[in-house]
């Protein structure tokens, strides 16, 4: 069920909507599922704020929430109870078609398995976000951000032929095409070596800067999560500490 009362003895408190400084809202998020007659809480009273250009890396335990909350944040399931404003939107207040319509329009996505659809070239994979908006130039928006993360000569080339470290910066192109004003990323070097998650991750931040699109970032990596503005930790579906780190930590 959705947007049920928070829990007996659960702190309560007026849903923030979106402002224009404002990208991402989260107020009062619970998530809850049932196995068998048992019901689990994975998230229970995160509150998030993102701003236009901000960068949050989400770090914790393995069972901590974190997919979850960048799932319930991205408009892909709904919370038990609480509320997500995206990009201004009220999701409670969307039809399927319009939160995809949403997520099409202003949101990006890099996830770990890199999702790229096997039977399209690189090129093709990059354009597809863009085609479906109707943008006539998504061929040469997508050429120009496969050059600028070094795939250039690589555009024809299908998933299969590339290495992950490729495959994962096809993924990036694809994500920035739309201009979004928010990408969401989890654990977007985990299946990649040392030097390559390296390259991935300057391009990743290159490019959040450029586009001024708010970061939501899900990792194990401290490296990685410590170039973001500010890092969230969650432990048993709640947020237990939020800290910004030093510059001397940063890259």
């Amino acid at each position: 069920m959705l947007n049920q009362p928070a829990p007996a003895g659960a702190e309560t408190r007026k849903p923030t909507m979106g402002t224009d400084a404002q990208i991402l809202a989260l107020n009062g998020i619970y998530k809850s599922f049932l196995s068998g007659t048992e019901r689990l809480e994975v998230l229970r009273d995160v509150n998030l704020v993102l701003a236009k250009g901000e960068s949050c890396a989400v770090v914790g335990p393995s069972g901590s929430g974190k997919s979850t909350l960048l799932a319930l944040s991205a408009g892909l399931d709904r919370p038990t109870a609480g509320r997500v404003v995206l990009a201004g939107h009220d999701l409670e207040r969307l039809t399927e078609d319009a939160l995809a319509d949403l997520r099409r329009r202003w949101v990006g996505f890099v996830f770990q398995t890199f999702q790229l659809i096997p039977t399209l070239t690189a090129l093709e994979n990059v354009m597809v976000p863009a085609e479906l908006l109707g943008d006539t130039s998504a061929r040469r928006i997508a050429s120009d951000l496969l050059e600028r993360v070094g795939l250039a000569e690589r555009l024809h080339h299908y998933p299969a032929q590339l290495s992950g470290g490729e495959q994962q910066r096809v993924a990036l192109a694809r994500a920035f095409v739309n201009r979004p004003r928010i990408l969401f990323c989890d654990e977007p070097t985990g299946n990649l070596d040392a030097e390559t998650a390296a390259r991935v991750e300057e391009l990743l931040f290159s490019l959040h800067a450029e586009f001024e699109a708010g970061l939501l970032l899900v990792t194990h990596n401290g490296d990685l999560a410590s170039r973001c503005m500010r890092i969230v930790t969650l432990r048993a579906g709640r947020i237990i500490a939020e800290k910004t780190p030093l510059e001397e930590v940063r890259r």
